[in-house]
């Protein structure tokens, strides 16, 4: 069974959720000024690079979601997301933009179900990068898959390659909108891994809330950096990348699933 914008409210089978996502349809300039006082991110400094220098593929920028601590009513990631980058679904899966949305798996030989966040998972080869006319959809050299809201023309081609279901299409006009993360209708969006709050040396808005939580179930860091927490966590426990068989190498792995 396939996993979409509803799969918040929805059961499926763990490892049908880990199998057949695929078959579901539906270095980035800093700085780029889209109106006064709006840029499409921030030009900062990441912490892992000097000051004035772009992203390098030196770091690897990734996420390690231990499903075992993630709670089934906890949305406190989700709600940091909207409310970090200024959007807020009205209830309507077929419409809302989700960032990062909640899915629940089950495994249907034992019942013990499972939940966890899903978002763009930022792989070393993005689908959408490939699929996208206008190379509005780019991948920086630190691999953090972004949107370039200039070049996007809404043709919605990288949300049909992403087997994910990680990018949402702006229906409607936007408001309350975030100068680091400027929206608009007729584009595409989808997690940006907090890429302003991660070049100025802090952690994802989601990351951070899950900690407030003192559930800690998500890990962001440098996948390069065999000392990073999320290094050494990844070379101690078994992880998974959801649908590894598709080559992508996703920069989001998840811990604690049962296959």
């Amino acid at each position: 069974m396939s996993c979409g914008n509803s799969c918040n409210s929805n059961t499926t089978s763990r490892r049908g959720f880990l199998t057949s996502m695929a078959a579901s349809a539906a270095g980035a300039t800093a700085g780029l000024t889209l109106a006064p006082g709006v840029t499409l991110f921030s030009p900062a400094q990441a912490r892992a690079r000097g000051k004035g220098e772009a992203a390098s593929s030196k770091v690897r920028w990734g996420m390690l979601v231990d499903a075992n601590k993630c709670d089934d009513g906890c949305t406190a990631c989700v709600d940091a997301c909207a409310d970090e980058n200024g959007w807020q679904g009205e209830g309507n899966p077929a419409t809302d933009a989700q960032w990062i949305r909640k899915v629940k798996v089950t495994d249907p030989g034992t019942g013990k179900s499972q939940s966890l966040p899903m978002m763009c998972q930022h792989c070393e080869e993005p689908p959408c990068v490939d699929v996208c006319p206008t190379g509005a959809s780019m991948k920086r050299a630190d691999g953090i898959v972004l949107v370039d809201k200039h070049s996007c023309i809404g043709c919605r081609y990288c949300m049909m390659a992403c087997p994910y279901q990680a990018r949402s299409f702006v229906h409607e006009p936007v408001s309350g909108q975030r100068t680091h993360a400027p929206r608009g209708k007729g584009t595409v969006e989808s997690c940006t891994f907090c890429v302003h709050r991660v070049d100025e040396g802090q952690q994802p808005a989601c990351v951070e809330a899950c900690g407030g939580t003192k559930r800690g179930a998500l890990t962001f860091g440098d996948l390069n950096d065999s000392e990073s927490e999320i290094s050494k966590k990844i070379a101690t426990y078994p992880t998974q990348a959801i649908r590894s068989d598709l080559g992508l190498k996703p920069g989001v792995r998840y811990l604690g699933l049962d296959t």
